[in-house]
């Protein structure tokens, strides 16, 4: 496979997006400083790359996804080469599993999902779209040019509108800049996670910190936070801050506290350099790759970020072979023809899925344990 060919490591985001920050989620105009303002322009246009690439997956038949037409842009339709909507569909049925065995852990109990760098991430509505409804508050932190366009989405489409329980205008409130949106069970934040703070201090001098802060956050609350390529656009010490800033200052240490990573690993081989470089010819730089370069280092990551319930990780190339069950391996080998397998081997192998918890909920968290069977420390 020639360089040319080795696909873009953003054409992999998600739709259900980076999930993402460091980049994404980074700067709302007039909410802290802008250390970096055109690389975040950059980050921030990636999230047309994942709301296509997954409107593509559903539109071969990989994935059902009833909102992934109303959150991508008209005319960007595109059709993703093979290898792309699979990657797509086993990285988005991985995750639905891990937020689904959080939502199963005592499912009387309400919960809380806190997705940074969102985008145009649909997850929230396929989620509050079940039947029963899960007793379940959702939020999204983005750039506020992304929230912005979130919310020019809901505005013009009611299924959008009832998924949130928006039947009256008294039902949501939406900033006079159009870019913050609060309703009873979804709140969309304009934020920037390099500079989160937990609320307002009433007692400060006027101008004293300017940081933003998250409204509606229930910190007691059992939590999954969620970052689909969005902490690895951060410095590690950035990365590593915004997640202690969960784990330590806005959810006291008896809370349990989930966290679920989709990032790319193993830089350092020719597929992997390869990747990198081709990013970097958009101006895409994956800042805490090279320290995260290996499932290991993803679980101690976390360890280390106080994650003691215990931590996992598995490439996607394994959990395509281990989680995804004979019966829906030729369902998806069905929908169109793949021919280059060897490539598709290369291109799961340089992603991964790293999940973490802290507390119990129920059975706890340690459920999750069975999804890790990959060898350690790869």
């Amino acid at each position: 496979m020639s360089a040319s060919q080795i696909p873009n490591l953003n054409t992999l985001r998600r739709g259900g997006g980076r999930g993402r920050s460091g980049g994404r989620g980074l700067s709302r105009d007039g909410a802290g400083p802008r250390p970096s303002a055109g690389k975040d322009r950059v980050v921030q246009g990636t999230d047309n790359d994942a709301s296509v690439s997954r409107l593509s997956a559903v539109g071969v038949g990989y994935l059902e996804d009833p909102f992934a037409r109303g959150l991508t842009p008209p005319g960007l339709e595109t059709r993703r080469l093979p290898i792309i909507n699979r990657g797509t569909y086993v990285r988005t049925a991985a995750i639905d599993q891990l937020v689904h065995r959080f939502l199963s852990q005592t499912p009387e109990q309400k919960k809380q999902i806190i997705s940074l760098g969102a985008g145009s991430d649909t997850r929230a509505f396929r989620l509050l779209s079940m039947q029963p409804r899960p007793d379940l508050i959702y939020h999204e932190i983005d750039f506020a040019v992304n929230t912005a366009a979130k919310i020019r989405f809901i505005r013009s489409t009611p299924r959008l509108q009832q998924m949130l329980g928006i039947g009256r205008p008294e039902d949501v409130t939406i900033s006079d800049a159009g870019d913050a949106l609060h309703s009873t069970v979804y709140h969309l934040h304009p934020l920037d996670l390099r500079f989160l703070k937990r609320s307002p201090d009433t007692t400060e001098a006027p101008d004293a910190d300017q940081r933003p802060y998250l409204r509606e956050v229930e910190a007691t609350l059992p939590t999954l936070l969620i970052s689909e390529c969005c902490l690895v656009y951060l410095s590690p010490s950035e990365a590593a801050d915004v997640v202690g800033f969960f784990t330590q200052t806005l959810f006291p240490s008896h809370v349990p506290l989930g966290l679920v990573l989709y990032e790319p690993i193993r830089p350092d081989d020719a597929f992997g350099r390869t990747m990198v470089s081709n990013l970097a010819t958009r101006g895409i730089h994956l800042q805490t790759l090279h320290q995260y370069a290996s499932l290991g280092a993803q679980r101690q990551r976390l360890q280390d970020q106080g994650f003691d319930g215990g931590q996992a990780a598995a490439d996607v190339h394994f959990i395509w072979e281990r989680w995804v069950s004979d019966a829906e391996k030729e369902r998806v080998a069905g929908l169109e023809m793949l021919d280059e397998i060897e490539e598709w081997n290369l291109l799961a192998q340089h992603y991964c899925i790293a999940w973490a918890w802290r507390g119990r909920i129920g059975g706890g968290f340690e459920g999750w344990r069975d999804f890790d069977s990959q060898e350690r420390g790869n």
